[in-house]
Parts: structure tokens; C-alpha cells; sequence
């Protein structure tokens, strides 16, 4: 098993490229800042990490992911900032610190989550040269490719956070444990599977094409991993305070969202965890030691307390 230290040896080149393309952004002084402040010097990086770690299981370059993690991050922190507003979930703290809103004002962070997500798209545009020769038209494929994972994987979590705030859900969908599961799939782990399989894809880059069968893999990886992911989320709501975990709880109960604790009870939720757990690792077993590091961040997804 990968230790914690080999899953986040990738950090510093993911953070370096996350403070790059924000410097390069065409934005005013004030609203770089707010940028900046919603996505760097904090968060678990988790999406990212798994596009680095999933490009090197499929026999790829971590480097090679990193306009992937850039793009998926910028969504994630996007996705963060609107959430936050007063018009959703209302939140006074993020990561530790007032959120975007409370620091820079409601229209600000608006703005700020509009960029963000214009940005994640440009970051994919543009992460490699002009079309001229036949390793550039294929970069050119897969730069589509990529753009088409992340907007797939982000429409999917705009469906779900409607699913999740306004309890919007289709007529047949009626059953509580099924509108949990469309919740989850949608809300977190659409953006985890698309940064896994953007991942897998940049691995394309060294070997020259991916195997579908692996790609699969990972795919039935990641969602197994955003199920997870929800349901810990669930869970250290009604568990962990505040101050432990950076951000408000609670919130879910007094909002009477449809959560894990609430449907089945905290302590069979920690049961379906466990077993979350051993499914994702599982699920990569034949991809074998390069796997390591997405079984280890199962791992630390699994046990996170904040």
C-alpha cells in the first residue's frame, strides 16, 4: 500500500500550475485576488491528485496530467464558491476562513465562480501548441476529449446540487435510497470520475493510447470513490465540529437534506463506508502496483475526519 507521503509527492508541481494559470488570467487586480483566495494555499486537492495518480496507473506521466488537475480543481473551488452563496447553502466558512462571499462581497464571488469555471475550459484549450504536426493534431484530439469530460462531469454536478438544495428530481424517482444514490453520483462523484478518466486519457501522451478495458477501471473506481467521498461528508456533518473540520455542520439536518446519517444511521453509514472502501480498492487490483496510490487515497478518503 502506498504511503500518505507518495500520494501527495505530486502537490508542488499541482500547486505551481493552479498559481500559474491564475497569474496568467485576464482579470482585474481585485478579482485575481478573489480567485486566488478561493483556490490556493488550502483544500485536500483530492481531484487533481487523482488525475496525476490515474495517468500514472494507466503507464502515463503524472506531468502530463497536470492540465487536467488545473481544469478540475478550478471547478471544484468554482463549484465551492457558489455553493457558499446566500441563495444556496448560505456559509460563513471555508477551508478554515470566511468564505468568498463574507471576505469579498456577493457579487464578487459570483464573478470570481464564473472565471474560475471560464478558466478551467481555457487551461485545456491551451495547454499545448498549435496545431502543425501530427503530435499536435493528436494533442488537439485529446485536448477536446478532456473538455468534453469536464463539462460532462460538471453538468452532472449542477444536476445534482439541484437534486440536493431544491429537491428536484424526476416524477419516477420517489424511492428515498435511489434519490440518495442520484444525489451523490451526480453532486461529487461525477467531478471525481471525470478527473479520473481526464487521468487515464493524458496517459495517452507517453503510451499512445489507452486500454478501454483499464479505463473502465478506473471509472468504476472513481464512482465507487465519490459515493464514498458523500457519504464520509455525511457523516462528519453530524460527527465533527466546526472548528475541527474548517467549515460549518450540522447544516445538512437543519436544511433536512437526504443524507447518509438521516436515511440509514450513523452507525450502518460507517458500515457502508468500510464497504465502499474495499470496493474501490477492488476495483484496481489488476492494474496492480501502479494502483497503489488510488487505493491509498481510498484509504484516506475512507478515514478523513475533516
Amino acid at each position: 500500500m502506498a504511503q500518505t507521503h507518495d500520494i501527495f509527492a505530486p502537490l508542488p508541481d499541482i500547486e505551481a500550475a493552479l498559481a500559474g494559470a491564475l497569474a496568467r488570467a485576464s482579470a482585474t487586480p481585485r478579482l485575481r485576488e478573489a480567485m486566488a483566495y478561493a483556490t490556493l494555499g488550502a483544500g485536500k486537492r483530492i481531484r487533481p491528485l487523482l488525475s496525476w495518480h490515474c495517468c500514472a496507473a494507466m503507464g502515463g506521466v503524472g506531468e502530463d496530467a497536470l492540465p487536467a488537475c488545473v481544469a478540475v480543481e478550478l471547478v471544484h473551488c468554482f463549484s465551492l464558491v457558489h455553493d457558499d452563496l446566500p441563495a444556496l447553502d448560505n456559509d460563513v466558512l471555508r477551508r478554515g476562513k470566511p468564505t468568498l462571499h463574507v471576505k469579498f462581497g456577493e457579487a464578487m464571488a459570483v464573478l470570481a465562480g464564473d472565471a474560475m469555471l471560464n478558466m478551467a475550459a481555457q487551461v485545456l484549450a491551451g495547454s499545448w501548441g498549435t496545431s502543425s504536426t501530427p503530435e499536435d493534431y493528436q494533442h488537439a484530439n485529446l485536448r477536446l476529449h478532456l473538455l468534453r469530460l469536464l463539462t460532462a462531469g460538471t453538468e452532472a454536478m449542477v444536476a445534482g446540487q439541484v437534486a440536493d438544495t431544491m429537491h428536484d428530481f424526476e416524477a419516477s424517482l420517489t424511492d428515498p435510497a435511489r434519490r440518495l444514490a442520484y444525489i451523490h453520483t451526480n453532486k461529487t462523484g461525477a467531478l471525481l470520475t471525470a478527473a479520473c478518466v481526464m487521468g487515464a486519457s493524458c496517459s495517452a501522451i507517453k503510451v499512445g493510447g489507452v486500454d478501454p478495458d483499464r479505463v473502465r477501471m478506473i471509472e468504476r473506481y472513481s464512482e465507487v470513490l465519490g459515493v464514498l467521498f458523500q457519504a464520509v461528508d455525511d457523516l462528519l456533518d453530524v460527527t465533527q465540529s466546526a472548528e475541527h473540520t474548517g467549515k460549518r455542520t450540522q447544516k445538512d439536518a437543519e436544511a433536512g437534506k437526504l443524507t447518509y446519517p438521516t436515511l440509514y444511521g450513523t452507525e450502518r453509514t460507517r458500515e457502508l463506508i468500510a464497504q465502499y472502501r474495499q470496493e474501490a480498492c477492488e476495483s484496481v487490483k489488476a492494474l496492480g502496483h501502479r494502483a497503489d496510490p488510488l487505493r491509498a487515497i481510498a484509504d484516506l478518503v475512507a478515514t478523513r475526519t475533516k
